[in-house]
């Protein structure tokens, strides 16, 4: 089985980059996330390419903003919208945002989640942030063995995810509290299987700003994860990014995160692909560009 998650960043601009992708790496599930529409949108615009593909799919979305979804060739049961007790925003009771989709896949409990971004440290929003991390950990915690958390998790786990630590102070991503929630969600037994299948000197990143050049130096971070329990973690033959899909026109500005479970059709081919074309040197002291705030 191919699992996948990628955050395609608007999937209605995405399409002419998303079903040649689906043909060219036949994934059999596919996680997505920032999908920016809304349900009865998204089955509008993809059902049928997506039926010709051989794919079921459930999507939890909203118009302009946020948005999940999964696609999947193995079977789709039990789908829910949501994590019970999640909190909403602006006001933790207001209704959820459409952050996170479950559902059962080959035997495997499949979860594709766009964490809050957490916009300035000790915001409102990064408190909300930390809050739905917690929710989403004791949903996980019921039956983590078969359980595979996928998505743009906005938090780089390490500072040997980012390209230069020095460049993300004061920066939400990166601070302990988050990176402490992220430890508590795969401390109830998920592995994050890329690292586990690439060691910390390896650069592996999956996002990268679109502005000043970022993507053509390798000036990224990884946040976009696979996380997999016991059952599902002991079967990986492969784990990487697919770097090519951030390359041409029209990308997201996410890369795919790829994942074989008991065999590898492709071979195990590494954290990027290809290789960037000015990687500037680990460390680099590159500034951030001015990013906008996103939810």
């Amino acid at each position: 089985m191919r699992i996948a998650t990628w955050n395609v960043n608007s999937v209605k601009q995405r399409v002419p980059r998303l079903l040649p992708w689906l043909d060219q790496r036949k994934p059999d599930v596919v996680c997505l996330q920032e999908t920016k529409l809304t349900d009865d949108a998204f089955e509008e615009l993809l059902d049928g390419p997506l039926g010709e593909r051989g794919y079921e799919f459930a999507a939890f979305g909203e118009q302009a903003w946020n948005g999940v979804a999964i696609l999947s060739r193995t079977g789709l049961a039990d789908v829910v919208k949501g994590i019970d007790g999640a909190p909403g925003f602006p006001d933790p009771n207001d209704e959820q945002e459409a952050r996170a989709i479950s559902a059962t896949c080959g035997g495997i409990r499949v979860v594709s989640v766009y964490v809050p971004n957490g916009r300035v440290p000790g915001s409102d929003h990064y408190e909300y942030k930390l809050e739905w991390l917690h929710a989403l950990r004791k949903m996980v915690q019921a039956d983590p063995d078969s359980t595979v958390v996928c998505g743009d998790m906005n938090i780089a786990p390490t500072d040997e995810d980012v390209f230069n630590p020095e460049a993300y102070e004061g920066h939400t991503h990166v601070t302990e509290p988050e990176r402490a929630a992220l430890r508590a969600l795969e401390g109830v037994g998920l592995h994050d299987v890329v690292r586990d299948r690439w060691p910390d000197e390896e650069r592996v990143f999956s996002y990268w700003d679109y502005r000043a050049g970022m993507f053509h130096q390798d000036l990224g971070m990884r946040i976009d994860l696979i996380l997999a329990g016991d059952s599902v973690s002991e079967r990986v033959r492969a784990a990487w990014i697919d770097r090519q899909a951030r390359k041409g026109t029209g990308p997201s500005d996410h890369a795919p995160v790829i994942v074989d479970l008991d065999e590898a059709p492709d071979g195990d081919i590494g954290p990027v692909v290809p290789p960037a074309s000015a990687p500037a040197p680990r460390g680099a002291k590159a500034k951030l560009p001015q990013s906008d705030l996103t939810p």
